[in-house]
């Protein structure tokens, strides 16, 4: 029974010293290895054998990007006005042992860090500015935190400002502001669509006027070659006739009372051909109404 005692408990001290001396270290992790209190070696991902009792496993430390998130800060404008920033911060630790033994509590450091260098970065900066450079503020930012925190064996990869708050008077100014600026486009832009309207609608009144004209114009010229056709036509018939100065005359007596309708009209101006014409036409009927006599006889 003594040995069966014996046996199991150095059973159990094999697989506890076993336990001790295999270490595995996960994926993207880095183990820091104490030898007797000093530091021994940084462990790689995998599987490790250390020795029991002489070495220690100090810390785990995470390799993958971080992220920390700060409460918001008060920060002084050059102005003398006082906003509200919200930070976030994105870092990553690339030498395990310098984030164990140069720092104490980096993520403690790193915050530290940020609000005195946005105090430092937003001093300088009025509230406009603050407000329109967020990219040149995060530049900055990161620019002096990359260089402070390299000694610790961290990189940091992206600041960025989540919010900036200024005081509620402020708020509501630019919200004023804003406002009349908004007014301010919408009466130009209204102007310039009433501008607009009247240039179509006067441009439209031109080609309509101009259409009119070009429809007249061509009216006119059609109304005149017609004219100058029935003219022709007329003229060439008379021609084809060969009138003599009976036919004219004729013809003159029966458009003289068309031309004494006219009230304004009280001289007629008679050709002198047409007067032989009308004698010639006179003895012509003189001679006939003779010869109806002649015959009733």
């Amino acid at each position: 029974m003594t040995s069966l005692i014996v046996l199991g408990a150095v059973a159990l001290f094999v697989l506890f010293v076993l336990a001790r001396t295999i270490r595995i270290v996960p994926q993207a992790r880095a183990g820091v290895v104490e030898r007797l209190g000093r530091y021994s070696r940084t462990l790689t991902p995998g599987v490790t054998i250390v020795v029991p009792f002489v070495d220690r496993i100090r810390d785990m430390i995470d390799l993958r990007e971080q992220v920390v998130s700060f409460a918001p800060q008060p920060v002084i404008t050059e102005d003398n006005l006082v906003v509200s920033i919200d930070t976030v911060l994105y870092f990553q630790i690339t030498d395990p042992k310098a984030a164990t033994y140069e720092i104490a509590s980096y993520v403690q450091a790193i915050e530290q860090l940020t609000v005195t260098t946005l105090r430092n970065v937003i001093g300088g900066l009025d509230l406009e500015e603050t407000l329109t450079s967020r990219d040149q503020i995060n530049g900055q930012l990161r620019g002096v935190l990359d260089e402070a925190t390299g000694k610790w064996g961290i990189r940091v990869n992206r600041v960025e400002l989540k919010a900036i708050d200024p005081p509620i008077s402020i708020k509501e100014t630019m919200e004023k502001q804003m406002r009349a600026d908004r007014e301010k486009r919408a009466a130009v832009l209204q102007a310039e669509g009433f501008k607009q309207s009247q240039i179509l609608s006067a441009e439209g009144e031109k080609q309509a006027a101009i259409l009119k004209a070009e429809g007249e114009r061509e009216a006119r010229i059609l109304r005149a070659e017609g004219e100058s056709k029935a003219i022709q036509t007329v003229f060439q018939a008379i021609h084809d006739g060969d009138p003599d100065p009976k036919l004219l005359a004729y013809q003159y007596l029966q458009t003289l009372p068309q031309i004494a309708q006219g009230e304004s009209n009280k001289i007629w101006i008679i050709p002198s051909e047409v007067s032989q014409a009308l004698s010639q036409l006179g003895g012509a009927l003189g001679k006939g109404l003779v010869r109806g006599a002649d015959d009733t006889t």
